[in-house]
């Protein structure tokens, strides 16, 4: 009997996908949240500062632990980096509208 090597790769990098996807998602969510708090004068509400601030880490302890697939690409790599690159961006605009609305 022989290991179904192929197939088991196109399930695993289709999962791997799945959730990448799945977190560029949220960072498209968590960033349109930020970029409307900057409009609302006292949004950031000591709930609101809270919670984003803890969906930030949660993002980024998904991204920073993921362990590329030995079969992903350059682009796969890319992307995860982009991603890293993106949630730090998105990190220094919440602190820019909390300062905002802090202050």
């Amino acid at each position: 009997m022989s290991m179904p090597k192929d197939e088991i790769q196109e399930e695993m990098n289709e999962a791997w996908n799945t959730y990448v996807q799945a977190l560029e998602k949220s960072l498209d969510l968590i960033e349109k949240e930020i970029e409307e708090a900057k409009d609302l004068a006292g949004v950031c509400t000591d709930e609101w500062c809270h919670t984003t601030e803890h969906v930030l880490d949660d993002l980024g302890n998904a991204l920073f632990s993921i362990s590329e697939p030995r079969w992903s690409s350059k682009e796969d790599s890319k992307r995860i980096k982009a991603l890293k690159r993106r949630l730090y961006d998105i990190y220094v605009n919440y602190r820019g509208v909390y300062k905002k609305i802090a202050a």
